[in-house]
């Protein structure tokens, strides 16, 4: 045998070996989904980017509170804006429809239904629990802030208590020229 093929055939059984063992300890490990179903977690170490998904018109209880039976297509389109679907079966209806996504915060669907009469307003199916503006913002916002704001302003004792500014002697213009005299490199003669 020569040398070659015995470190080829060592090679080999190294590689057998090593494999071996490379599945031995599969099986060792606990059990983790790699993607989990709600993608929080990819193997429990790395949260992906999750897309914000918002779809339809957001309607708030201060809009609401300006919607009243008997006004006109035309006045509830200004008050709350255009609707997310208008049937072709059921053209006296309107569907205000709001859903939203977004990673870090619980997601939110509403539905708010406008039957008309005509022209006219006839009926308003809405829930009682819409977020007012304020209250909306909060409920989407994943960025808390932890503690108490910074202070961006001092009071009038801060600034006295202050020390007063050091003035600093005013810059001396710089020499033009050498500063120093050197001696000749070459000896005269």
């Amino acid at each position: 045998m020569s040398l070659n093929s015995q470190i080829a055939s060592i090679a080999r059984c190294t590689a057998v070996v090593a494999g071996v063992a490379a599945l031995g300890a599969c099986s060792q490990m606990p059990k983790m989904d790699v993607f989990s179903v709600s993608g929080d977690k990819v193997l429990g170490l790395v949260q992906p980017y999750r897309v914000e998904i918002v779809q339809g018109n957001v309607v708030t209880k201060e809009q609401m509170q300006q919607v009243k039976t008997g006004m006109t297509r035309l006045q509830v389109r200004d008050a709350i804006g255009s609707p997310l679907l208008t049937d072709l079966f059921h053209e006296n209806r309107w569907d205000y429809v709001f859903t939203i996504r977004r990673q870090g915060a619980a997601p939110q669907n509403r539905r708010i239904q406008l039957t008309f009469e005509g022209d006219q307003l006839a009926k308003i199916d809405a829930p009682e629990d819409l977020p007012s503006e304020k209250e909306f913002i909060a409920a989407i916002d994943t960025t808390k802030i932890k503690g108490a704001p910074p202070k961006l302003e001092m009071t009038e004792e801060e600034r006295k208590a202050l020390p007063p500014p050091v003035r600093q002697a005013a810059a001396t213009p710089e020499p033009i020229g050498p500063v120093r005299d050197y001696p000749p490199l070459e000896q005269r003669r």
